[in-house]
């Protein structure tokens, strides 16, 4: 995970209406205003909605035993914290990471460790030596990495129901250097080309040992994290590894091999996982046809942030027959707007089925929460820890992505019991924002409630809730303070 300067957000709504300042959420339209309109369209289906998610490395490798910070994120419940409650976030997808750092000696030599990275950041990894592949054998420490698989159970004890095993760096006695951070010099292979089909191995065993004996089954294994950046290094300050296109294919089609030799035909491999869309796309490219056929999934992460060619990522799954998935995404906006703004491009233009934010819990403005995971300290809320509630809690696993007519908008439906989720983003202005429902074939009638819940991250309002919005012939609207986020809940709403 890269970190880097924050793009520029994008001013995307026009002023619409001049209002004073303390107009009220609900205050009745003129009919002879103009507001700038979304017109939901159920026609155009980008998908079922699998879910929302965080990464467990590093964070749950110091906060792995908290049941109040599992219940924050993997529960819809409310949850006392720092003095206050706070809506649980109910994330229901985690992604595990398969460590790479073991500090017993193998044949005689051990791991080299970069002197940048902090002791929260080595994940300790399974396979301790090249002696035996049998999982139950002296090669095997199956009671590794115990604060992160706790956080993992936890997760699934509270709701969530897709799992990722996924590989920042393969096992260090894999590497050249010996060391799970990089090469040492950037951008060369550091996984020897003997322990190609080892990695996979490494990789099938554990997604086999937690079928077997963790209660947990992955839906995907992804065998690389940003493979073509050029920033893993020995000196680094995270594991990592550099691998080429040529070299992730070799290792993609040994994982499929390996995970179908343990009867697990049925989990997905997912790649390319690389750091923006543009070189997902450039690696995707790539694979010739037979390790594309070998790919169940498509993995990128979010680090272009407002550019890149999302679309284009999109059309290569497409004409692939993939989905989608934004895996990884942070940046340091504590805000929420500049997640807003990204999540929202991602949804007009990318349509994953699923999305990732890296680490819930982080220094300054990266986490949700802020905390240092090198003392345990857990600190303040960031807002947008509230602007990710509009998403999250509101549209579930299940739900169909629709055409929301307008780039600051997403919606989904519910087709089973009718309801619709609009989630609006308002930028720099303070305006009306209208929603039309015309394009559905039933519709709540007049006078029908709203209801809503607005984060106005310039104020003091974080996620409250107002039933005072309601339908107006065939559309609502919403007066918007300027950076704020407002989800809207409609009943009775039918293609």
């Amino acid at each position: 995970m890269p970190y880097g300067p924050l793009m520029d957000r994008r001013q995307l709504l026009r002023t619409a209406l001049a209002v004073t300042a303390g107009a009220a959420g609900a205050a009745a339209l003129p009919s002879t205003a103009s507001a700038a309109t979304s017109t939901i369209d159920p026609s155009r289906d980008f998908g079922a909605w699998q879910g929302w998610g965080t990464s467990l490395c590093w964070w749950a490798n110091t906060f792995g035993d908290n049941d109040t910070v599992a219940d924050l994120f993997f529960s819809r419940k409310t949850v006392p914290y720092g003095g206050t409650n706070l809506p649980g976030l109910g994330l229901n997808i985690v992604r595990y990471n398969a460590g790479g750092s073991n500090w017993d000696p193998a044949g005689g030599e051990t791991m080299k460790v970069s002197p940048n990275i902090p002791r929260f950041k080595q994940i300790q990894g399974y396979w301790r030596d090249w002696n035996s592949a049998d999982p139950a054998s002296a090669s095997w420490n199956w009671y590794a990495d115990a604060p992160q698989r706790n956080m993992m159970w936890k997760a699934r004890d509270r709701g969530a129901d897709t799992f990722e095993l996924f590989s920042n760096s393969p096992m260090w006695w894999m590497l050249y250097n010996h060391n799970p951070s990089g090469p040492d010099v950037k951008a060369t292979e550091n996984l020897q080309n003997w322990n190609y089909r080892q990695h996979a191995v490494y990789l099938a065993t554990i997604a086999r040992y937690a079928h077997d004996h963790w209660g947990v089954d992955f839906t995907s294994v992804e065998p690389f994290n940003e493979p073509s950046g050029d920033w893993w290094t020995s000196q680094g300050t995270q594991e990592g590894c550099y691998a080429a296109p040529g070299v992730q294919r070799q290792v993609i089609d040994h994982l499929r091999a390996e995970l179908n030799a343990r009867d697990l035909w049925w989990m997905n491999v997912a790649a390319p996982d690389d750091v923006t869309f543009d070189a997902a796309t450039w690696t995707w490219g790539q694979y010739p046809s037979a390790t594309r056929g070998n790919v169940g999934r498509i993995n990128v992460h979010g680090y272009q942030y407002g550019n890149g060619r999302r679309d284009l990522l999109y059309n290569a799954a497409q004409a692939s027959g993939k989905p989608i998935w934004m895996s990884e995404y942070g940046e340091g906006d504590a805000t929420g707007m500049s997640l807003a703004s990204n999540l929202n491009l991602d949804f007009r233009w990318l349509h994953p089925r699923a999305w990732v934010y890296w680490q819930v819990l982080d220094w300054s403005g990266w986490g949700l929460i802020q905390c240092d995971g090198s003392t345990g300290w857990l600190g303040p809320v960031n807002t947008k820890y509230h602007v990710l509630a509009q998403y999250t809690r509101h549209i579930r696993p299940g739900m169909r992505i629709i055409d929301s007519g307008d780039g600051n908008t997403v919606a989904a439906h519910d087709q089973n019991t009718g309801k619709l989720v609009v989630v609006v983003t308002n930028y720099g202005t303070g305006q009306y924002l209208d929603v039309e429902l015309g394009k559905f074939g039933v519709r709540p009638g007049e006078g029908a409630l709203v209801r809503r819940w607005a984060t106005v991250t310039g104020g003091a309002e974080r996620y409250g809730y107002h039933e005072d919005t309601y339908i107006r012939g065939s559309r609502f609207w919403s007066w918007f303070e300027p950076n704020t986020v407002q989800t809207f809940e409609i009943d009775g709403v039918r293609k």
